[in-house]
């Protein structure tokens, strides 16, 4: 997904999100540069204009041939929005089974509970908490644990947009879903949270990419934590040094060129962009990142 955030094959992961923030578009971003072969995205209570831009991005990225779409409007009926997984996965797991690695997006499954919601409250069910009907969690589950990875044939991963009403983590649908799946990803403030964001499988993959990959990732989310403090400093009023006025150059620096979710590059560039930040804000020692990887890969002026 970028430098620090890996989706890894067989893995299902949401993304915790607010209404008014741009998960549609990051979702868009990531079926263009996916390494998959194919690509399910199914929609709930999608606006029209979401749709229109999911099928435009695709079409101008070039991922719309191999792209399956199911989608469920906001002026279709209910009934039908709890469908769209199941169809989805359901493709996905038939594409899966011809040796093909499919990835499934899905968006969003708050829409998908609460019409849950909606047909239980007419059938007359014993409400749940916040009137979510009883089997919630099971109901999620059966979805998220299609995800897999087929001995011998392909796999389906798993990236489930989470819409928490009023930014509450607590609410019936993601704190179900966190018992669920192999992390989370907070989208807040048009991007990724570093801090609060999670890929349990990430471990696996990072040695596995580029040698510098692991020790570049924790050294710069290191030194953007710093620049959060700096900032809380800065607008306490106190002075600053040397060092805070290095890691503000710094941080605005991240923020623009590696965390913004218009940024799509590969993962080698986005490496070799991560060491030019550092050259250009940092001295060597000041990294706190080995003096063998140092000597490889920090860019000559």
């Amino acid at each position: 997904i970028d430098m620090f955030n890996t989706l890894v094959v067989s893995q299902k992961l949401p993304i915790f999100s607010i209404s008014g923030e741009p998960y549609n578009q990051l979702l868009a971003r990531i079926a263009m540069q996916a390494e998959a072969d194919v690509i399910v995205l199914g929609g709930m209570g999608l606006k029209y204009d979401d749709f229109l831009y999911f099928k435009k991005t695709l079409e101008e990225g070039g991922a719309l041939s191999k792209t399956v779409m199911f989608i469920h409007t906001a002026a279709d009926p209910t009934v039908e929005c709890i469908k769209i997984p199941d169809m989805s996965l359901a493709v996905a797991e038939q594409f899966a089974l011809q040796n093909k690695d499919v990835l499934v997006l899905l968006t969003d499954m708050t829409s998908y509970a609460d019409s849950m919601k909606e047909i239980a409250i007419t059938q007359e069910q014993v409400p749940s908490n916040r009137g979510y009907p009883g089997d919630l969690y099971s109901q999620l589950a059966a979805r998220y644990e299609k995800a897999v990875d087929f001995k011998g044939n392909g796999s389906i991963t798993i990236l489930a947009v989470t819409t928490m009403p009023g930014d509450d983590v607590t609410h019936p649908v993601p704190d179900n879903t966190g018992y669920i799946t192999e992390g989370q990803y907070y989208l807040k403030g048009g991007r990724i949270e570093p801090f609060g964001s999670l890929s349990r499988l990430k471990q696996n993959v990072n040695g596995k990419t580029r040698k510098d990959h692991r020790a570049l990732m924790d050294a710069m989310i290191r030194l953007y934590s710093s620049y959060k403090d700096t900032l809380e400093k800065k607008s306490m009023g106190f002075m600053m040094s040397k060092w805070d006025e290095k890691l503000l150059k710094y941080g605005e620096l991240f923020e623009k060129e590696m965390m913004d979710l218009s940024v799509n590059i590969s993962l080698e560039n986005a490496l070799d962009l991560g060491w030019k930040i550092l050259a250009a804000c940092f001295d060597k020692d000041e990294t706190g990142i080995k003096s063998e990887l140092i000597s490889e890969y920090w860019p000559n002026k």
